[in-house]
């Protein structure tokens, strides 16, 4: 198998006293679509945050794209991953312009004034809003949109840079159900498409799991529950461990739905 894009070894991560990640093993290949799956406060949002470069761990090694982290720029790293989270919603600011958000996707910076960006990247993120179905948005104030808007402008902005890796924090958060499907269409698209980067997406419903995603990590309580290829690691005892609940789970057209026991 072709070297890894990410790999963490043995991670662990100590905040305040309180052990938010324990004993992490986990590696993703190219071509691979992931599931990071697990009720809130489990630690998928840690990770990604750390396969994103925003935070280190206390312990453990963490490879990214060919380069260990502490041993390389992770300005650099972060231009070569496409990133969508909640945070980075919140401290956009509300008056920069749509196709705006998009082109500083290249940089990974959050404004555009201290990048140059010349035609041809102005014509790509209007191409990109296009895509994802918002491109007569390009001139809108992203501050202007809805929840459901600026989630699709987001995931326009990841693929600016051409990344080798998407990581996608809970995407679908906020969204009301037609605006999540929309979301979740998108995504089995992006999954299906040969040519894109393999794709890390952060949940905690398994009815958002987009069609085409291969794999997935179940987290709780900081630590790895299962790993490995999606339908046969996702089962309903599994599932039921994860989040301390008896539930039933069943797959139709493509898509997972997970429901509490009654008998």
């Amino acid at each position: 198998m072709a070297d890894p894009v990410l790999r963490l070894t043995d991670v662990r991560l100590v905040r305040d006293g309180h052990t938010i990640l324990e004993a992490i093993d986990w590696t993703v290949y190219r071509e691979q679509r992931w599931i990071v799956l697990g009720p809130n406060g489990s630690g998928k949002t840690t990770i990604c945050r750390i396969a994103s470069c925003y935070q280190h761990p206390s312990s453990g090694s963490v490879e990214l794209l060919g380069g260990r982290l502490g041993e390389v720029d992770v300005r650099e790293r972060r231009t070569r991953l496409g990133l969508t989270s909640a945070a980075l919603l919140d401290i956009l600011r509300p008056t920069l312009l749509v196709a705006d958000v998009v082109a500083t996707g290249k940089y990974a910076a959050l404004a555009p004034w201290w990048h140059h960006y010349d035609d041809a990247d102005r014509e790509r993120a209007r191409a990109l809003l296009g895509r994802f179905g918002c491109g007569h948005l390009a001139d809108r104030k992203v501050g202007t949109l809805s929840s459901g808007e600026r989630q699709r402008v987001l995931l326009a902005r990841t693929l600016m840079s051409d990344p080798e890796l998407l990581l996608l924090d809970e995407p679908t958060a906020g969204l009301d159900l037609g605006g999540r499907e929309d979301l979740v269409s998108m995504l089995a698209a992006l999954a299906a498409d040969r040519d894109a980067p393999p794709s890390v997406f952060v949940t905690h419903h398994v009815d958002e799991i987009p069609p085409g995603y291969t794999h997935v990590l179940m987290m709780a309580a900081g630590r790895m529950l299962a790993t490995g290829p999606l339908e046969e690691t996702l089962t309903a005892h599994q599932l039921s461990r994860c989040f301390g609940l008896a539930l039933q789970l069943a797959r139709q057209d493509g898509r997972w739905m997970a429901w509490k026991r009654t008998d």
